[in-house]
Formats: C-alpha cells, structure tokens, sequence
C-alpha cells in the first residue's frame, strides 16, 4: 500500500509540473532596458570562437523614415536579455554548443520566440522584422551576410 501511494505522489508532482514558460526560459528580466548606438564603420562578420558557435541578430525594417530610434528590440538567450538592436542594425554573440532558446521583444507586450542548437564552428543568423512581427532563422547565409554588410553594428548597454 505504502509503494503505490508513493507512486501516486510521483505521479501526481510529474504531471502536476508546468511547462516552462517561455518568455522565462529565453528573456531576461522583464524590467530591462538598454541605451543603443548604431556604429556605421563596422560591417564585417566574426568569426566563431574555437570550441563556440557564433549568432547574429539582425533588425531589418527594410526602407522605413521615422524619427528617433523607430523602438528598440530587445534580444533574449537563455533567460538573459544580450543586446538590442534599433532601426536596420546587427550585432553577435558567442555561444557554447547546445540547444539554445532566444527571445526577440519590443519593450511591449510584443514577444517572439525560437530555439536552436549551435554546433561548435558554425554560425547562425535570425532577424527581426516589424512588418510580419515575426522572429525569423536565417535559412540563407548569403542573405544575413548581405544584411549583416548593409547594416551599422549595433552597441548597446543596460541601463541601470
């Protein structure tokens, strides 16, 4: 009697567990916020380090006028926020091989999600784009290197 109560218990905490929310597993707090330069000299592609993948977050808003920043697009790996991009920009990150789960959001209510699993040596591209709201992989690298060339790199820093 005494082993089937206790598989019961199991039983019951197993199925009882939510899922993992996944604006947890990929975002960063969700209070964050970040003052972002555009640098216009930098349009070259890093390499990855040894042992590490690379990933590149482009913003493409394609021919878009607007005064200011047009917004900010935060950027999320693995539950902490890594960078943000404003108006077309890029920049990149390191990562260890495994699976990863990235976040894109607007400050808003606005959230998009992906996952992958980086590969020593290789490099990854996603965007974001404000038309379709959509948080996309780069499936042609020729595309995002493209992009990456026509874009200033984007330099942020959370503010405190």
């Amino acid at each position: 009697m005494k082993s089937v109560l206790v598989v019961i218990i199991f039983a019951v905490c197993a199925f009882g567990r939510e899922q993992a929310d996944p604006a947890t597993a990929a975002c960063g707090p969700a209070g964050a916020n970040y003052d972002v330069k555009r640098d216009e000299s930098q349009h070259t592609l890093t390499p990855p380090e040894p042992g590490k993948a690379r990933v590149y977050f482009v913003r493409d808003l394609g021919i878009v006028r607007c005064l200011g920043s047009c917004g900010t697009t935060r950027i999320g790996l693995d539950g902490n926020w890594v960078g943000a991009n404003q108006r077309n920009s890029y920049f990149s990150v390191s990562v260890e091989p495994g699976e990863h789960h990235v976040c894109a959001n607007d400050g808003g209510k606005s959230f998009a999600f992906a996952h992958f699993t980086a590969e020593a040596g290789q490099v990854y591209y996603f965007r974001t784009r404000s038309s379709s709201g959509k948080y996309q992989q780069f499936f042609d690298g020729d595309q995002a290197k493209y992009l990456v060339g026509e874009s200033p790199l984007s330099i942020s820093r959370a503010k405190p």
